[in-house]
């Protein structure tokens, strides 16, 4: 069976199939492709006026094929189908058994540049990327006008192919840094990438992990500023986000926004954060290693403060300080699940009639909703989301640790936890090294 008939009783049951036969400059041709991926009478439109060009200046046949696009040389089923799954048109020269690989006009398949959703500026480029590759891309070489700016591409998977593109800055990534990340990635070609665990499995990464192995950010100056910090970048097309490679403790508390202010307020805000990650983690813990453990700590007034606004409620402080983390974190799922309209409505006003509810009914102590309050508020101060969540699972491992031992649980589990954060590693660069170029100022 010849490629055609091949094509043809393949897609069978696709309606989608391009397959139409037509006369370009009273040549006989097939036009093979995909209809949603294909402006079709504009790209008939272009192929005329550059045939009508080439015969206006007496160019041979040889020239007039590659002038329009890229011959294919002796072509399988499989090298036909993976150009036209690129979104390319092939066409077919009949009399010489010619296979021509075109670049058509595409339709508009995605949204155009917007602001970011998930990331808020206060001083800076409010461009966000989007979901297509080639115009993140452009972006990246518009936020860093630089020609040591590479770009490595790459096409995935077998049955579903997608594009990732390795960015990186010549004389400034570390070479073992970019060898490691395109030995794994040219080594797992075949792999399906559906999602980022997908990814994962082709970096390398394990998925037990507590701590991200890369950043995601929506923003271009975040990632061009990474770029310029020796880090690489990984643009995965139909994913509106951009990959930085390697992840570092820092990177939770320092936004390149930042540096658009004085360097006073940069410090205190940079310190804001630590000491917001600093009381997410441990002031649940302390909390209950002080009221059911250690309360010979307190002060006297203070002790017998808290002891009268516990007074009535059934339950031990850890079983108290579970329920209500429990119901942050379902508030906090709906806030994400929600429609936008009606999203912080319902969680707001939810918070606020549970909070009383449950100190109305004696169920916990009004202390314990001060304090899940400012832990709830003080896990979202980090960089990026993906930082809070690992935020946030840390300090259960106190809370436990806590309940069980007092003050000494909350030490042993702070240990634990840098112990933990100090053996994380990302293609051999520990998670708290702080990487510097050399010509770079402090901050």
């Amino acid at each position: 069976m010849d490629l055609i008939g091949s094509l043809q009783a393949k897609y069978r049951n696709d309606s989608d199939l391009l397959l139409q036969r037509t006369f370009l400059a009273n040549i006989p041709i097939t036009l093979i492709g995909f209809n949603s991926l294909i402006d079709l009478p504009q790209t008939m439109l272009l192929l005329q006026l550059k045939v009508q060009n080439a015969i206006s200046s007496n160019q041979p046949i040889d020239d007039l094929l590659n002038g329009i696009g890229n011959i294919l040389l002796h072509p399988d089923e499989s090298a036909l189908v993976a150009e036209m799954v690129k979104g390319q048109l092939l066409l077919f020269i009949e009399h010489r058994g010619i296979w021509v690989n075109v670049t058509p006009t595409a339709p508009v398949l995605t949204r155009a540049i917007e602001a970011p959703t998930t990331e808020n500026v206060m001083r800076g480029s409010i461009s966000a990327f989007n979901e297509d590759i080639e115009t993140n891309i452009g972006i990246m070489k518009k936020q860093l006008n630089s020609p040591q700016l590479h770009t490595k591409s790459y096409w995935l998977g077998t049955i579903q192919r997608k594009r990732l593109a390795l960015l990186y800055v010549e004389g400034r990534v570390d070479s073992k840094l970019l060898h490691a990340i395109v030995e794994r990635i040219e080594s797992h070609l075949e792999q399906d990438v559906q999602d980022l665990k997908s990814l994962n499995k082709v970096l390398g990464f394990t998925d037990w992990t507590l701590v991200t192995n890369y950043n995601t950010t929506e923003l271009p100056e975040n990632a061009s500023n990474a770029l310029m910090r020796g880090k690489a970048v990984l643009l995965l097309d139909r994913f509106p986000y951009a990959l930085i490679l390697p992840s570092s403790l820092w990177d939770m508390f320092a936004v390149e926004n930042d540096r658009n202010f004085p360097i006073v307020f940069m410090a205190l805000m940079r310190l804001l954060r630590i000491g917001g990650v600093l009381g997410n983690i441990l002031m649940p813990g302390l909390y209950v290693a002080l009221v059911s453990v250690n309360p010979d700590v307190l002060r006297i007034e203070l002790a017998l403060s808290i002891a009268e606004s516990r007074a009535g409620v059934p339950y031990p402080a850890f079983i108290e300080t579970i329920l209500l983390l429990f119901v942050l974190e379902l508030i906090l799922e709906a806030s994400v699940r929600l429609p936008k309209s009606i999203g912080p409505t319902i969680t707001m006003v939810g918070g606020i009639i549970l909070g009383q509810a449950v100190v109305a009914a004696k169920l916990v102590s009004n202390l314990l909703i001060i304090i899940l309050a400012a832990t709830f508020i003080a896990s979202s101060t980090v960089s990026g989301f993906q930082n809070s969540i690992s935020i946030r699972m840390f300090k259960y491992v106190i809370l436990i640790l806590s309940a069980i031992y007092g003050v000494l649980g909350l030490l042993s589990g702070l240990v634990l936890i840098c112990a933990y954060v100090a053996s994380v590693t990302s293609f051999g660069v520990p998670y708290l090294q702080l990487p510097k170029p050399k010509d770079e100022s402090n901050g």
